[in-house]
């Protein structure tokens, strides 16, 4: 089952669906870093490419730092 979540991205609100031990494994990678989750969302949001969808780009993102 997917979690719904809306977060504001370069001044724009976004809704993004991810599993919920997806949106643990970010939360975990946020407090690691010490920054919001909104920050950590933002800034893999810039570094992704215009082909990929933003929650396939956090799904990559949690699996390779779980890695």
């Amino acid at each position: 089952m997917l979690e719904k979540r809306s977060i504001s991205l370069s001044g724009h609100r976004t809704s993004i669906a991810l599993e919920p031990a997806f949106w643990a494994a970010l939360a975990a990678i946020a407090e690691r870093r010490d920054v919001t989750l909104p920050d950590l969302i933002a800034s893999i949001d810039a570094g992704r490419g215009a082909d990929q969808a933003l929650a396939s780009a956090l799904r990559v993102f949690a699996l390779i730092q779980a890695g």
